[in-house]
């Protein structure tokens, strides 16, 4: 078995995963992935937080102020990143239109403008809504920042040696995250 996989993604958007505030992220592929495209590498990742690339303009106004929140503390010249987050993906769904996706606007931070122009990059390619369930580890893993996790890439292997006993709980109860799913469907089904 490899090394355990981690998914790259915005700061603010671990955080809104981890309060509950929404259950899935957007993807389309960074700008230098391998294929070209976006591809699940893993249904079981940890979520790596990225702080440079954070827009404040692309999230709704009332959450704005999470990317100060996640930017406090944080250097470039960080050596080490804290991951605090694990996620299961349940299901990728593929969005290739517009008017799907705005029907998902109600459950995520992003603003209109950020989930339209990752509908539009790469027009050919589907957007993945990947729908997580999140967890909080219990102790964070304190992961040296090596070379290779560096640039627009999406997905990145942690070493094994720092994983330790990892221990997490949902963020959300059973209960709760089927009826977000189940309000998630029933929105892209209207």
């Amino acid at each position: 078995m490899g090394n355990p996989k981690a998914l790259k993604e915005w700061a603010s958007a671990v955080q809104a995963l981890e309060n509950g505030q929404q259950i899935f992220i957007m993807r389309k592929g960074g700008i230098v992935e391998e294929t070209r495209d976006f591809q699940v590498e893993s249904n079981d990742f940890f979520l790596y937080p990225t702080y440079e690339h954070q827009r404040r303009e692309l999230l709704k106004e009332m959450y704005r102020g999470v990317i100060d929140e996640t930017l406090a503390g944080w250097s470039a010249d960080d050596a080490q990143v804290k991951i605090s987050t694990f996620a299961t993906m349940v299901e990728d769904i593929e969005i290739s239109d517009q008017e799907q996706l705005n029907k998902l606007f109600p459950f995520h931070i992003w603003t209109e403008n950020f989930t339209e122009e990752r509908l539009k990059w790469k027009r050919k390619n589907p957007l993945h809504i990947m729908l997580l369930r999140v967890y909080k580890l219990e102790q964070s893993l304190e992961i040296p920042i090596e070379q290779a996790y560096l640039g627009c890439k999406s997905w990145i292997e942690i070493p094994a040696d720092v994983m330790g006993n990892v221990s997490m709980t949902p963020i959300l109860s059973d209960e709760e995250f089927v009826r977000q799913v189940a309000e998630i469907k029933r929105a892209l089904l209207s």
